[in-house]
């Protein structure tokens, strides 16, 4: 089995243009997320301020498509609805399980999955945060990014800021 940090080089590396970042704002940022190159881009009008690569959601949880906005934003989401069962010493009794399906063992509680720097695109929860990155729509909806990506994105970005996602 390979290693997390193994998946991650998979992809081409988060690139930024340096002189476009300095006149980044949040005001004039928007992000556009293409699911067949599994790339997100930070643009200002038609111009790339950054390109990071992205995993989407896999079939049957295929991430929502269309013109989105960040409906909130939070540097330490946790999922309520995937994570792992841990014991009172916090350790994990039973690893990725869903909240919906799985009943927690005696003695144990639901811890969700960490999802850092989460941008909320939609009522149901799903968001843009750090993940793990195979190159390919591997999630439960949610676009995860590096954390270097989602960091920047994060920080470039108000709630409300406009987010394509489709096949561009």
């Amino acid at each position: 089995m390979r290693r997390p940090y193994e998946l991650i080089s998979r992809q081409p590396p988060l690139k930024v243009n340096q002189s476009l970042l300095k006149q980044a704002t949040p005001d004039n940022t928007r992000i556009v997320v293409s699911i067949p190159k599994q790339r997100a881009y930070l643009m200002i009008d038609d111009k790339v301020v950054a390109d990071g690569p992205i995993s989407s959601g896999k079939r049957g949880h295929e991430s929502p498509t269309g013109h989105l906005h960040v409906l909130e934003k939070d540097p330490n989401h946790h999922s309520n609805l995937y994570g792992d069962f841990v014991d009172s010493s916090g350790r994990v009794v039973r690893a990725g399980v869903s909240a919906r399906i799985d009943s927690a063992p005696s003695g144990t509680h639901f811890a969700g999955a960490p999802m850092r720097w989460f941008l909320r695109l939609t009522d149901e929860g799903v968001g843009m945060h750090v993940g793990i990155l195979p190159g390919y729509p591997a999630s439960h909806g949610c676009i995860r990014q590096s954390a270097d990506g989602a960091k920047l994105l994060y920080d470039l970005v108000k709630v409300g800021t406009p987010v394509d996602v489709g096949d561009y």
